[in-house]
């Protein structure tokens, strides 16, 4: 009886401290690597360095004055020298530990060990970036962030930055509209492409922007923010209206610039290489942000009046992508694919869109019209996103480089109450004033009173 009543005072504590322990990592990744990962991480970093640095190959051999400097002052043997460590530095999903190269060495050399460093310390990835020469940062990340996104407090928004999504290196994936004006974005059903879409309208919401809206699908994904546009085209026929408005609108901008700059009013407009942000501020137009949602409903035709159309809109659109960033015009295509058997003009609009975002997609060729032509191993990465991750994506641009990110869940509701909440901001543009939806009168709820009232009898 005395070792059972013993088993159960130990054991009792032991086993309720591992279910909890394993609870919390399952759980709550977050708090468990604060309290339990992170610390042991950190001992294994710290007391293996030098050995794993030499079991990865990133160890040098000594210079001579430091072989005659060991020799003369002990008699231990000369070791490799592996790169130098700075501070490790704790963050609230990982750690960050800067190297000072050894000479000799380059920063492919340690992007090329992250796996094994993974491995040895006991973290869930390793991201390896360049400081300034001879220097790299390690970005430890203790737990994927991908499965619970939360996006971190100071996420580094501004004009025209929307924070909009969380990286597979806990850093946020900022939207910025003037380093990237225009961009395409894929995905199947159901694969979180609206999700991303809410977040970069309610990101704009608060900013003066023009947003302008073209849904194809009677205006179910866009006509929720009816309150913050300035323009909505629910079917091809109205986008066809809307587009030569916005190439006017367009000119109109480039006229101006050309008029502020003493540029001869008959000068081609390709040749003019400032923009609106070169104005004063008093004098400089409004931006204006086009969402295209399924895109594809653009191109599709059944008769011949159809093919007219939709040749004149693919034209506009294509002038609007090459010439409409220096007009403070920028375009966020989205659609389920996006290739050259939609028509003619497909594939020169999809080589004026520098930024790519590929959710989900049914097949390998619809994640090759996205990413094949700028980075071709993100392609492996897209095709292998599972359907119970909604959101999850790949991103890339046209300099190589991609990450995987997830945009975090964001109700409709919530997303329309932000632009009901915004809806003063919409700027005063008459030329898109026609086009500008209708947006329904919400019934303003009163309370009940706390007390019943009776009637006044005599």
């Amino acid at each position: 009886m005395t070792d059972l009543t013993t088993l159960l005072e130990v054991g009792g504590p032991v086993a309720a401290l591992g279910g909890g322990t394993a609870y919390t990592r399952a759980k709550h990744p977050a708090a468990y690597w604060s309290a339990v990962g992170g610390p042991m991480s950190t001992v294994r970093l710290l007391s293996s360095y030098g050995s794993v640095m030499e079991a990865c190959g990133l160890t040098v051999v000594p210079s001579r004055l430091r072989v005659l400097a060991v020799k003369a002052t002990t008699r231990r043997e000369v070791r490799a020298v592996p790169p130098r460590r700075g501070i490790l530095r704790p963050t609230s999903t990982g750690m960050r530990l800067r190297l000072r190269l050894a000479p000799g060495q380059e920063p492919a050399d340690v992007a090329a060990s992250a796996e094994r460093l993974r491995h040895a310390w006991g973290v869930h990835a390793v991201y390896v970036t360049t400081v300034k020469p001879g220097v790299v940062e390690l970005r430890l990340v203790g737990y994927d962030v991908l499965r619970r996104v939360r996006m971190p407090r100071k996420v580094g928004g501004g004009f025209l930055k929307v924070p909009v999504a969380l990286r597979e290196d806990a850093m946020p994936f900022v939207r910025d509209y003037r380093t990237v004006p225009h961009q395409l974005t894929l995905g199947a059903t159901l694969s979180g492409k609206s999700m991303y879409l809410r977040h970069l309208i309610t990101g704009l919401a608060p900013q003066p922007v023009a947003l302008v809206g073209i849904d194809c699908k009677r205006g179910v994904e866009l006509a929720p923010f009816a309150a913050r546009l300035s323009a909505l085209a629910t079917d091809p026929d109205e986008a066809a209206e809307l587009l030569p408005v916005l190439v006017k609108e367009m000119e109109d901008r480039y006229d101006l610039i050309k008029e502020r700059q003493g540029i001869a009013p008959g000068t081609p407009d390709e040749e003019i290489t400032s923009d609106i942000w070169g104005l004063p501020e008093s004098e400089r137009p409004v931006p204006v942000v086009l969402f295209v949602d399924e895109v594809a409903e653009l191109f599709l035709v059944a008769t011949r009046k159809d093919e007219e159309r939709r040749d004149e809109m693919v034209t506009q659109l294509i002038r609007l992508a090459q010439l409409g960033r220096a007009a403070g015009i920028y375009l966020e295509v989205c659609g389920q694919r996006f290739g050259a058997e939609l028509g003619k003009g497909a594939t020169m609009l999809r080589a004026q869109l520098t930024g790519r975002v590929c959710h989900r997609v049914n097949d390998e060729a619809s994640a090759k019209m996205a990413l094949g032509d700028i980075a071709p191993e993100a392609v492996y990465a897209a095709c292998a996103v599972a359907p119970e991750m909604p959101g999850l994506a790949v991103a890339g641009d046209t300099s190589g480089g991609w990450s995987r990110i997830r945009t975090p869940y964001l109700s409709l509701g919530d997303a329309a109450e932000i632009c009901r909440e915004a809806a003063h901001l919409v700027p005063d543009l008459p030329s898109l004033k026609p086009f500008r939806p209708h947006v329904p009168v919400h019934p303003v709820e009163t309370s009940a009173p706390v007390v019943r009232p009776r009637p006044v009898t005599d």
